[in-house]
């Protein structure tokens, strides 16, 4: 045993709570952090799935031969937001462009009918094209 007088004993003992507490304190501030984080991701989430449900569906029929030789029609739909129409219009469109260039031909859109304006409602457009040779 040692021979340690009274004040060495109490300078351990305070040694010891001050490590006591730093490491409390290291505990906290990492929870502290966890929290924050969490908070974080909370939000992100929250914020992803709100732009989900404005972006909606958005859906296209196959292209059908119409009446006339060589003319075609396409229609698309979509739902959700202020743009659905715009998303209505671009996947007509890009659908009436891939049949052409499957082709090896390019699309030449005769008439565009739109329907649907309301916020929240399904917006259609429905395309009449033709397929062109490319110059």
């Amino acid at each position: 045993m040692s021979n340690q007088g009274p004040d060495s004993l109490a300078e351990a003992r305070h040694t010891m709570r001050v490590r006591e507490a730093a490491c409390a304190a290291r505990a906290g501030s990492r929870e502290k952090k966890r929290a924050a984080l969490l908070m974080r991701m909370r939000g992100v989430a929250a914020v992803a799935l709100a732009c989900a449900s404005l972006v909606g569906c958005a859906s296209s029929t196959d292209v059908v031969e119409s009446g006339k030789p060589g003319t075609y029609t396409v229609a698309a739909s979509a739902t959700g937001g202020r743009m659905a129409w715009a998303r209505a219009h671009e996947l007509a469109m890009n659908e009436a462009r891939d049949y052409c260039e499957r082709r090896g031909m390019q699309s030449s859109v005769s008439t565009e009918t739109v329907s649907g304006v309301r916020v929240m409602t399904e917006h259609e457009s429905s395309l009449r094209f033709e397929c062109h040779p490319r110059f």
